[in-house]
């Protein structure tokens, strides 16, 4: 556990950690690549991780003097240095870590490339619009983000080799993945009518199988799960219209 200075102290104060801290709640997808990397390196002992909370939440002062975007996941280091962004914590992670549990290296030029690939689709192309499956959002705005989240998931699913995305290695786009397909798959086929977010996309299908029987994976998809469950018994989709919207059927909503 790290230890606080100050709750919430101002952006004058130190916050000082006795070890490197993963600022992030658990049904965070972005953050699920940082605690996947932990997890696979079983690093738990050496990595803290907290809620935003304990520094009075991404809002605060606190907060944000470590990140002013007043985003999550950050990883506080003792030294005083602060890394926001889910991609440059799970590679810090992998690299710093290196000698500990799974590796994330992977072998030729022609693997990394991949792996990068599909870490940049996902960040640049899928991650910003995510939030149509459960933000408040004008209808038409939803609908036209949803098409485009159907047509990146198809992208990838012809990218993925199987049965990890660079084939028989896990890499760090296999950390930042699968934990997008957990929203995708809880949300879509329950709120936007989705038979189902497999069917058509085997290679994505089978990734996700062999995810899902990682332990560290399972526990990644466990813990956004249950945050998505929390978020349905509170009636989130019905609170933001996005019941409503979908009902309307002027517009495409299943792919």
């Amino acid at each position: 556990m790290a230890s606080f200075v100050a709750q919430t102290a101002p952006p004058s104060a130190t916050v000082r950690f006795d070890k490197p801290t993963l600022f992030d709640v658990p049904i965070s997808n972005n953050g699920g690549r940082c605690r996947f990397v932990i997890y696979k390196k079983n690093i738990e002992r050496l990595v803290a991780v907290e809620s935003p909370k304990v520094l009075g939440g991404l809002k605060s002062e606190a907060y944000l003097a470590l990140n002013p975007q007043g985003l999550m996941p950050l990883l506080a280091l003792p030294d005083g240095t602060s890394l926001p962004e889910s991609q440059v914590i799970a590679a810090y992670l992998a690299d710093k870590y290196r000698d500990e549990g799974a590796s994330f290296d992977l072998p030729t030029p022609e693997l990394r490339a991949a792996d990068m690939l599909v870490q940049r689709i996902h960040d640049q192309y899928v991650a910003p619009i995510q939030g149509a499956m459960y933000k408040e959002m004008e209808i038409a705005q939803r609908a036209k983000a949803i098409e485009r989240l159907a047509f990146q998931l198809d992208v990838l699913n012809r990218l993925v080799k199987g049965p990890f995305v660079a084939g028989d290695h896990l890499g760090l786009a296999d950390a930042a993945l699968f934990p997008t397909l957990a929203f995708c798959r809880f949300i879509l086929p329950q709120y936007f009518g989705w038979e189902d977010l497999f069917v058509q996309r085997q290679q994505l299908g089978q990734y996700w199988a062999a995810i899902e029987a990682d332990p560290a994976g399972a526990k990644v998809i466990s813990e956004i799960e249950g945050g998505l469950q929390q978020w349905k018994d509170s009636g989130r989709w019905e609170e933001r219209g996005i019941v409503e919207q979908v009902a309307q059927k002027e517009y495409r909503w299943s792919y």
